[in-house]
């Protein structure tokens, strides 16, 4: 049988043997359905989805029903195996599920959305829930606050205000705070937004129109998740427009959680009435992790990528990355993607040639993203305008996806200040080319030593 004709009808049947699974619900086959099998290699059936929300569900949720259905398909009854890749270039679909279809559309540039709870938009990340989240002495208040709004939401803490650096986990609370909602009151209205989509939901629906379906979508909410909002600065009319949502939903009732890289009173270009809203509630702040913490959220971080680490190793890493989670989870990108290019096992001789650089307790001066364009520029033999441009050109937006992944991992910004930096980019772009090089590190010699060399000559000039 022909390769092609044999993954097709592999899949096809698998997919059939899942239609008539009782515990496969309506949305799990909408994921189901954007998926495509591209081939089978050494037993392993890969398929293809549109987006990093599909692949998760593929690999997280629905994993053990397919795998199952793939066993009783295999004429062996041996279990096949199935490996997810991100294609953004795959169209969406409907699938037919009777009274009530299911559209998933993928978002800018491979953006981690959950799907909608009764045809309503949450915009949650599944990953980010309060079990994947490490407890510290940093962040022990701003956890435990979360819990409580999560489980009785408007019963106390409302506002609630989180603030801090950039990476330390604010935005996983605040997906936390809603996924966790959801799992108890399946009926609420969930909806996570960062400012700088809110802020173009609003330009749109000016545009087009629709001013009144776009107060209508918002203040009909029960939780509404707001991400960054200091970048709401100088937006004078987006600014009025979340005021009255805001007073819209605390008067009713209705649950809002907002994150910031400063406390209200820092908040600059902001109106005094709008900062004593969100000083009316909870405020509270998270700090950068303690040692024990760090260790701890490379120890869990290891669990779920599946990589074995001694106890000593987790802290060797610990004492040499202390600013920030997203740091330390680049630096753990960096050692396995080592790992997997040398076919070498993970030890102490190998993580001090990796983190060689480093000296403990992060004494380096602050890199900041004008350095780090420039280096990349200079090696790639493009200037900076280049890399804030518009060009597609292979080269051009290799080197501009290297330079948003070492902003990323070297620097306290946050995503939308890094798009904004790079031409003024969404901040689901930059989102997708930090996840797009960290991937490929560990494929590809090329880009490894591209990162790990542009990395290391940026952060020498600060010894």
């Amino acid at each position: 049988m022909d390769d092609l004709v044999r993954t097709e009808t592999l899949w096809r049947t698998t997919r059939d043997i899942l239609k008539h699974d009782s515990r496969i619900t309506p949305a799990m086959h909408g994921f189901l359905e954007l998926a495509e099998a591209q081939g089978i290699i050494n037993e392993t059936l890969y398929l293809e989805v549109p987006n990093d929300l599909a692949r998760s569900m593929l690999d997280q949720r629905i994993r053990g029903y397919i795998e199952e259905a793939l066993k009783l398909n295999t004429e062996s009854g041996s279990t096949l195996q199935f490996r997810v890749t991100t294609n953004p270039n795959i169209e969406p679909t409907f699938v037919d599920q009777g009274p009530a279809d299911i559209f998933v559309e993928p978002r800018p540039e491979n953006a981690n959305y959950s799907g909608a709870t009764n045809n309503f938009e949450t915009r949650l990340n599944p990953r980010y829930t309060f079990d994947s989240f490490v407890l510290g002495e940093s962040n022990s208040f701003a956890r435990a606050a979360a819990w409580a709004v999560a489980n009785a939401p408007a019963q106390g803490y409302n506002p609630l205000f989180i603030h801090g650096n950039s990476g330390l986990g604010k935005t996983h609370l605040l997906h936390a705070i809603g996924n966790e909602a959801l799992n108890l009151y399946p009926d609420y209205k969930v909806r996570y937004v960062s400012s700088e989509e809110f802020t173009n939901h609003y330009i749109n629906a000016i545009a087009n129109n629709k001013a009144h379906e776009f107060q209508n979508e918002y203040r009909q909410v029960d939780i509404l998740l707001i991400d960054d909002i200091q970048f709401l600065q100088g937006k004078d009319q987006t600014q009025e427009t979340f005021f009255h949502t805001f007073e819209d939903l605390y008067r009713n009732n209705k649950q809002v959680v907002i994150s910031s890289d400063v406390s209200p009173n820092q908040l600059t270009g902001f109106e005094d009435r709008m900062r004593s809203r969100f000083e009316m509630g909870l405020m509270l702040q998270v700090s950068a992790p303690a040692l024990e913490t760090r260790i701890a959220i490379l120890r869990k971080k290891a669990e779920i990528e599946k990589v074995r680490m001694a106890d000593e190793i987790l802290e060797y890493i610990a004492e040499r990355v202390s600013s920030n989670v997203r740091e330390l989870e680049g630096t753990l990108i960096r050692i396995t993607a080592f790992a997997n290019l040398s076919r070498i096992p993970i030890d102490m001789n190998l993580v001090k040639t990796v983190l060689k650089d480093r000296s403990p307790l992060n004494q380096e001066a602050m890199i900041t993203p004008v350095e780090i364009m420039n280096a990349v520029a200079s090696h790639f033999g493009l200037t900076v305008d280049d890399l804030s441009g518009n060009s597609r050109v292979a080269h051009i937006a290799t080197a501009r996806q290297v330079a948003m992944y070492i902003c990323r991992d070297q620097t306290n910004l946050s995503l939308p200040k890094i798009g904004q930096l790079f031409g003024n980019r969404d901040h689901t772009t930059v989102m997708y080319a930090a996840k797009k090089i960290a991937e490929s590190m560990s494929i590809d010699r090329t880009i490894y030593n591209t990162v790990t060399d542009l990395t290391d000559t940026i952060k020498s000039k600060h010894k």
